[in-house]
């Protein structure tokens, strides 16, 4: 027989969003329940260094920044979890969500914090090079590459934002893009084919990586199966992907309203969903500023919600 347990308060996910929200929700008594998913801390535990969340004067291992989140959310009570929601049934109050080990929770309300993940190319040498050189986030990466030189990956208006912030910091910037062309808006290309320190590659792929102790260089190939192909070697010191990103947002797209890309849609201005007393913070619901300050400050809006919620339904 499954198990089935009853909370207030259900968070599904970890990473700033997640636990600023079990933060809130424990120092409001709520007895918060909180499942961390696939990656505990969420992708700040895949950043060396954080020196732009407020607080860290020196900067902040991604991971020491988790931990003590983590940290502080158990403190104010917070029952932190070890695995995923798999299942979910908004149809009727409580909630009943499911975890990977056949738990079944039963939440009046429901806190997602999923995150969303960076789309690599699916080279080896993209994990190899993880932290020392590659990058899915130029602007919490950007500043170690004061003055030196990178490549950015992607033709769209994410890539041009990407390249155009390094290009006031780097010494010089690649664009690698597939197509003989840029995907972004007319005002994005414009931008970075005037920026004298952007060079854009066009019809050229990523073959592999190299460097020791470190990246020191791409693989590429231009127009590659075409009887002009050429192959060589791009000294470059970091290697940013800019080829989008993925909501992590299956488990719920039967129940939420989500965008085109999976993105959840929250009230503007709220983190509330389209279904009463479930919330949606960090990443998941956010396509424009991704960055951790801005995901640990939609976690406490959803806690004060969830809260106000909880108040309304006794009242």
């Amino acid at each position: 027989m499954e198990k089935r347990e009853y909370t207030r308060c259900l968070i599904v996910g970890s990473g700033p969003a997640g636990y600023t929200a079990a933060i809130y929700a424990g120092r409001a008594n709520l007895s918060p329940v909180q499942y961390c998913g696939m990656q505990t801390g969420g992708q700040l535990t895949q950043t060396t260094e954080i020196e732009n969340f407020p607080g860290y004067p020196k900067g902040v291992d991604g991971n020491q920044m988790m931990l003590e989140l983590r940290e502080q959310a158990a403190r104010f009570g917070a029952d932190i979890r070890d695995g995923e929601i798999v299942k979910v049934d908004f149809s009727r109050k409580p909630y009943v969500l499911t975890t990977d080990r056949g738990v079944e929770i039963e939440a009046e309300t429901v806190i997602i914090a999923t995150g969303a993940s960076a789309k690599y190319l699916g080279l080896p040498d993209e994990e190899k090079y993880s932290g020392q050189g590659v990058s899915a986030c130029a602007t919490c990466d950007g500043f170690f590459y004061r003055n030196k030189t990178v490549a950015v990956v992607g033709g769209g208006d994410t890539a041009c934002e990407e390249a155009s912030y390094l290009a006031g910091l780097c010494s010089k910037v690649y664009m690698i893009v597939r197509k003989p062309f840029l995907r972004a808006s007319d005002v994005m290309q414009k931008r970075v084919e005037s920026n004298p320190k952007i060079e854009i590659l066009y019809e050229h792929n990523t073959l592999g990586l190299y460097g020791e102790d470190g990246l020191q260089g791409a693989h590429l190939v231009k127009r590659k199966g075409e009887a002009d192909e050429q192959r060589y070697d791009l000294p470059i010191d970091g290697f940013f992907l800019a080829i989008g990103h993925k909501p992590n947002t299956d488990v719920f797209k039967e129940w939420l309203d989500l965008d085109e890309i999976g993105y959840i849609k929250t009230v503007a201005g709220t983190p509330k969903t389209n279904v009463a007393g479930v919330f949606a913070a960090g990443d998941c619901a956010d396509p424009v500023y991704r960055q951790a300050v801005v995901a640990a400050g939609s976690g406490c809006k959803a806690a004060l919600e969830a809260e106000r919620y909880l108040g309304e339904l006794k009242a």
